[in-house]
């Protein structure tokens, strides 16, 4: 586990628009990311970071050991990663937010056969998880990937107002085998980065509270 928070100043100036509709304008105030904690065999102690992008309506998280493998090399656990974060979001009063869209991004090498997977979820805590979605990359494939999540306007889940409450994000890498040779190949998929230019974005959907 590790604790570390991610703080900006929202600079943008806000137009408020009325009954309460959602805004992707941030709120003028500061807001802080506390990243309560991390758990996963694709994030160990310290390889994950949170900030806040520099446009303001997103927030950004960077892995450097995210990788599922399988064959020369790999242990037999090695096929599947996954990631859970557990962020305490510290938002103005009188505002609240959702995630419209979210960004993953990362490298493949995927032999013949083989076949890689993302997928992910995320939620408050006490409420319902949003379904998982899943994004699938057959061999052979050798380059970077890239998959996005958008939710329709309507289905946004958006954080209760006036509570606390922490947003949970759980994300999985998985590759199959399939009829590639893991006797002489080695088939991967990663959502990591050793030069932070790889990076999984959330976009903000924000609402102001009644």
């Amino acid at each position: 586990m590790f604790n570390f928070v991610a703080a900006v100043t929202l600079a943008a100036a806000v137009v408020i628009p009325p009954g309460g509709a959602p805004n992707t304008t941030p709120p003028p105030d500061h807001m802080t990311i506390d990243v309560v904690t991390v758990n996963g065999s694709g994030c160990p102690a310290g390889t994950a970071a949170v900030a806040v992008s520099p446009d303001n309506k997103a927030f950004t998280v960077t892995y450097s050991q995210f990788m599922a493998q399988v064959g020369v090399g790999a242990l037999p656990t090695d096929f599947r990663k996954n990631c859970q974060l557990n962020l305490r979001m510290n938002i103005p009063q009188g505002f609240t937010y959702g995630i419209a869209q979210t960004d993953y991004r990362g490298f493949a090498h995927l032999e013949q056969g083989a076949t890689g997977l993302e997928r992910a979820n995320y939620y408050f805590q006490g409420m319902s998880p949003t379904a998982y979605r899943s994004h699938s990359y057959p061999g052979p494939f050798s380059d970077d990937w890239q998959a996005t999540d958008t939710t329709e306007l309507a289905a946004i889940v958006y954080h209760p107002c006036g509570e606390q409450r922490l947003f949970n994000i759980n994300t999985e890498l998985r590759v199959s085998a399939g009829s590639s040779d893991t006797a002489t190949t080695t088939s991967f998929m990663s959502m990591d980065s050793t030069d932070g230019s790889v990076e999984t974005t959330y976009h903000f959907a924000w609402k102001v509270c009644p």
